[in-house]
Order: C-alpha cells, then sequence, then structure tokens
C-alpha cells in the first residue's frame, strides 16, 4: 500500500482502488492516511444512508463516539457538512456556540478541534470525512489540501462503486428481460400451432388469457409450456465469450 505521504497523489489513489476488496476497505484506507497526515485522535468516514448517517469505517479512538452525539441530536458539524456540502473548520470547543450540547461533550471526550470535509455532496450518498484532535485550532497546521485530495477520492471512490452497482442491475435487469421474453416467445409458438394463427394473434391470445386470469404474462406462459412438455421452458444463457 502507499504511505500517507503520497495520499493526495492519483495514481497512488488508483492502486488503493485496485488493491482493495471493497468500498468499505478503500474509505478504511483513506482514512488511516488522514489520521496519519493530520496527526489528529480521530477521524471518521459518515455516509447518509436511507436517509440516515452512519459512520462506516474509522482510525483512532474518538470518532465514532463523537459522530454518534451527532447522529443523535441530528445536528453538529459532521452533519453541517454532509448537508452543506461545505467544509466547517472548529478551531477551538470552548468558543463554540452552534450545535447545542455537542460542543461541551467534545470538550469532554478530550477533543478541542474539529474539521469536516464533505464527500459526494448533494447525490444520496452524500456523507462527510470528520477529523477530531486534541488541542485547539490542531488543523491549522495540517496539510488541508492533502486531506481535501482524500475527501475528494472517497467522493469518486464512492461514485465508482454506484456505477458498478447500477451497471450490475441492469445487467439483471436485461437477464430476466430476455429470459421472459425467451418463454412468452415460446408460448407464442405453442399457441399459433394449437389454433393456427399468427404471432400477433397468440400473443392477442396470451395476454388476454393473462389478464383474465390476473397473472403475470411470463407466469402464464411459464405454465403453459410446463403442462404441455411436463418441464419448464428453457430459457437463455450467458453468451460465450470469444
Amino acid at each position: 500500500m502507499p504511505s500517507e505521504d503520497d495520499a493526495y497523489n492519483s495514481d497512488y489513489i488508483t492502486q488503493w482502488l485496485l488493491e482493495t476488496d471493497s468500498l468499505e476497505d478503500f474509505l478504511q484506507a483513506l482514512a488511516d492516511a488522514a489520521l496519519k497526515l493530520s496527526r489528529s485522535e480521530g477521524v471518521g468516514v459518515t455516509l447518509e444512508r436511507n436517509g440516515r448517517p452512519l459512520t462506516v469505517v474509522s482510525a483512532g479512538s474518538s470518532a465514532p463516539k463523537l459522530d454518534e452525539k451527532q447522529y443523535g441530536q441530528d445536528d453538529g458539524p459532521c452533519l453541517q457538512a454532509l448537508r452543506t456540502g461545505r467544509e466547517v473548520a472548529v478551531p477551538d470547543m470552548l468558543d463554540e456556540s452552534r450545535w447545542g450540547e455537542y460542543p461541551g461533550y467534545a470538550v469532554s471526550c478530550g477533543i478541542r478541534s474539529s474539521l469536516s470535509l464533505p464527500i459526494a455532496a448533494h447525490t444520496h450518498t452524500a456523507g462527510a470525512l470528520n477529523l477530531y484532535a486534541g488541542p485547539p485550532g490542531a488543523f491549522a497546521r495540517s496539510d488541508l489540501a492533502a486531506l481535501r485530495a482524500l475527501a475528494s477520492q472517497a467522493t469518486g471512490g464512492i461514485a465508482l462503486a454506484q456505477r458498478i452497482s447500477e451497471a450490475q442491475e441492469f445487467a439483471e435487469q436485461m437477464r430476466t428481460a430476455m429470459q421472459s421474453r425467451s418463454v412468452i416467445d415460446q408460448a407464442i409458438g405453442v399457441t399459433m400451432d394449437r389454433n393456427r394463427c399468427t404471432a400477433e394473434e397468440a400473443f392477442a391470445i396470451l395476454r388476454s388469457a393473462s389478464q383474465r386470469r390476473n397473472i403475470k404474462l411470463r407466469d402464464l406462459c411459464t405454465e403453459l409450456i410446463t403442462r404441455l412438455t411436463g418441464r419448464p421452458p428453457t430459457t437463455p444463457g450467458p453468451r460465450p465469450r470469444t
């Protein structure tokens, strides 16, 4: 794996993507790099799923409890960055008047400063990279360009994972559609032979029967072929690679 000093380099990010087995592993590598780059006490990656924020990965010891406090009161720098798509820096929790009880809770946990960077802003998987440090003003000395690059790469990793998921879902939908079409075509052929009619007339007969019995056309066709042949209809498998 690349070192934290190279974390902002796009070539190394590509290497991370190739070497990790899942989006979670990729985000964990980014969180670990952010912890070392910032020398903070804790780093967490929050993503919003089904309208609820969740810390999907963390590094160090402080991030999960601080994130959970914000989720519980539905307010805090992490959620503000997630919802607005803007960076939220807290130089000193003792001087902070926003977010109700949260700043006092952070101080009681030994955290005086934080930095939240938006991830995948304004999408249905928006999130934030959250960094927590003990001393006040800790992130004024951090390499913000490198940390912003990590948040940007997290955005890219999430977008890639979504595209892969959507492509797989589309492929499955196409496979199901092809199977349905094959079964319907077989039933049309049987109906044409039995009724001495055209393909259009056979399809109309099958559709009328499915509506009358209130079952899906594919299920009706499967039942018809199974009854006539004694076995379920054959469906096309994947095409062999050339």
